[in-house]
């Protein structure tokens, strides 16, 4: 069964770009970063898993198309706010709850720091 779901999760992450010429290693870090966080979604009134916002957000993203080309564009466009309702989305890990916005633009700042980089300001 473990075998199954993980099929399943690989496959849906691979049709995240389905019809896209070139997958953006950012996005696909970001999203993968999003399912492997253990953190809560928050998105119109309701929690959501880390799963279900990956694929929520995947989702909005084959949606898309064309249209997001960046990471920063996926984040900005996609992945802070409900098109639907205009509420944004925040992300709550152990007992802190951050707008997605910061939360995403963190990891993608540490993602594209040097390896062996320290944050030295």
């Amino acid at each position: 069964m473990k075998a199954f779901v993980a099929i399943v999760a690989l496959t849906a992450a691979g049709l995240v770009y389905a019809g896209a010429a070139t997958p953006d290693p950012e996005i696909t870090h970001l999203l993968s970063e999003i399912a492997d966080s253990g953190c809560v979604f928050h998105r119109n009134g309701k929690d959501h898993s880390p799963t279900a916002a990956r694929d929520h957000l995947a989702m909005k993203l084959r949606r898309a198309g064309a249209r997001i080309d960046t990471a920063e564009e996926f984040i900005k466009y996609l992945a802070t706010k409900s098109s639907w309702t205009g509420k944004p989305y925040s992300i709550r890990c152990a007992d802190e709850s951050t707008p997605s916005a910061d939360w995403l633009n963190a990891r993608l700042k540490s993602f594209r720091a040097p390896a062996g980089a320290t944050n030295a300001s």
